[in-house]
C-alpha cells in the first residue's frame, strides 16, 4: 500500500537553500582541553542565550573600538560665535573625554552580590564614563567597605531570620548590625554637608552626595571611591530610596535643612547625552536604572550601542521586560543600531561578558596565552 501522498508532501516537505553565509551551529570540542577564552567565542554559534551573549560581546567591542576612536570637533561645537553668554564654557566643561560615552547601569542586588568586584574593576579603571543605580548600589557598596555580607540559601525562613536580626538579599546574607555600622558613619558626614550648605552655600544633589561619600570611605574595595577619585559621575535618582533615605529621615529630625536639588543631577545627567560623540548603554536589571540611563539617551535621539541583561519578559508591558527593539520605537536607540538583550541572570553573564570584552583589551593576549600554556 502506498504511502498516502498528502502525508508525504508534508513530511518530505522541500527545502529552500538557506541565504549565503548562514552560520551552521557549533558547541566547543573539550578533546581540544580547557581553553576559556575559546570556550566563550564558541558561545556564538552555540544557539539560544549562548549565541546572545555572543552578540553582546560583539557589541561592547563596536562600543569600546569607537570609544577608542579619536575625538573629531564638529561644527556646531567649533563655532561658538553665536553662543550665549556662558554657553561656550558651559559646551567645554561638558565636552566629552572619549569618542563613545559608556554608560553603565546596574540593579543593587550586583553590588550585594560579587559582581561588585567586576563593576569595581571597570570603574577603577576608567573604562566607563557614567553609572547609574538605585540607592541599594550605592549604601550596600559602603556597607560592605564596613562589614562582610555572607552566602546564605534562598530558602531560609524569613521569620527566623527576623528574629535573628539578619535581612537576606536572595541567597545573601546581612546581619542588621552592618546597617547601624553604616548609620553612624553616615550620620557625622550629612552633618558636615549640612554645615558646608548653610555656611558656604554649597549646593547638593545626589551626584555629589555619592562623590563625597565615595571620598570619606576611601577604601580601594568601594565602587564609588573609584568613581570620584577618576571623576566618573554616579546618578540615582531615588536615593532616598533605601537605607540612605532611611538616615536622611532621621537626619531631618535630628538637624533638619539638607537639600538634594534632583533636578541639577538630571539636567547634569541628559547633558552627558547630549553633547557625547556616541553613546554606548550597558545595564544590569530593568526598573528605574534602565529607564533612566534609556531617557537620557532619547535627548541624542537614541544610543548607538546597546547591551541588556536580565530576567524580565516583555508580556507585561513593563519597561524592565521591554526588548531594545521597543527603546527604538522611543527614540532611545538609534534606528541604525544593533542592540542585544541577553536574558539571563547578570552575576553569571557578565563576568563572562567583561571577560571577553574590558578585561581582554585591558590584559591583551598575555592572559589568554597564559591559559593556555
Amino acid at each position: 500500500m502506498a504511502v498516502p501522498k498528502a502525508a508525504q508532501d508534508a513530511v518530505l516537505q522541500e527545502s529552500q537553500p538557506m541565504p549565503e553565509g548562514s552560520v551552521t551551529v557549533e558547541g566547543y570540542d573539550f578533546n581540544k582541553g580547557v581553553n576559556y577564552h575559546e570556550l566563550l567565542q564558541s558561545f556564538r554559534r552555540t544557539g539560544f542565550q549562548a549565541t546572545n551573549l555572543g552578540k553582546a560581546v560583539e557589541e561592547v567591542q563596536r562600543m569600546l573600538a569607537k570609544r577608542a576612536e579619536p575625538i573629531v570637533a564638529s561644527a556646531e561645537v567649533q563655532d561658538d560665535s553665536a553662543a550665549a553668554p556662558g554657553e561656550s564654557a558651559a559646551r567645554e566643561e561638558l565636552s566629552p573625554e572619549t569618542n563613545c560615552t559608556i554608560y553603565l547601569g546596574f540593579t543593587s542586588n550586583m553590588i550585594s552580590s560579587g559582581v561588585r568586584d567586576t563593576l569595581r574593576y571597570l570603574v577603577q579603571n576608567k573604562m566607563v564614563d557614567v553609572v547609574v543605580t538605585t540607592a541599594g548600589g550605592i549604601e550596600e557598596d559602603f556597607i560592605r567597605c564596613l562589614a562582610p555580607t555572607y552566602l546564605g540559601e534562598f530558602s531560609l525562613k524569613g521569620r527566623e531570620l527576623r528574629e535573628k536580626g539578619i535581612n537576606r538579599i536572595g541567597n545573601l546574607l546581612v546581619p542588621n548590625k552592618n546597617y547601624c555600622l553604616f548609620e553612624d558613619w553616615l550620620m557625622p558626614i550629612l552633618d558636615q554637608m549640612l554645615h558646608e550648605q548653610m555656611t558656604e552655600g554649597v549646593h547638593w544633589t545626589p551626584s555629589k552626595m555619592i562623590a563625597r561619600l565615595g571620598k570619606e570611605i576611601n577604601h580601594p574595595e568601594s565602587v564609588f571611591y573609584w568613581a570620584w577619585k577618576n571623576n566618573i559621575p554616579v546618578f540615582s535618582p531615588a536615593l532616598t530610596d533605601g537605607a540612605i533615605g532611611d538616615n536622611l529621615y532621621f537626619h531631618s529630625y535630628r538637624k533638619p535643612g539638607l537639600i538634594l536639588d534632583i533636578v541639577a543631577d538630571i539636567r547634569a545627567l541628559n547633558s552627558t547625552s547630549v553633547f557625547a560623540k556616541h553613546t554606548g548603554m550597558i545595564i544590569l536589571g530593568g526598573g528605574l536604572v534602565k529607564h533612566h540611563i534609556c531617557n537620557a539617551n532619547l535627548m541624542r535621539n537614541g544610543a548607538d550601542f546597546s547591551v541588556f541583561i536580565n530576567t524580565a519578559q516583555e508580556f507585561d508591558g513593563s519597561d524592565s521586560g521591554a526588548r531594545p527593539d521597543e527603546a527604538i520605537s522611543w527614540g532611545k536607540i538609534k534606528k541604525t543600531a544593533s542592540p542585544v538583550k541577553v536574558y539571563g541572570e547578570a552575576s553569571i553573564l557578565f563576568p563572562l561578558l567583561v571577560a571577553e570584552t574590558f578585561a581582554l583589551n585591558h590584559h591583551g593576549d598575555a592572559t589568554v596565552s597564559a591559559e593556555s600554556s
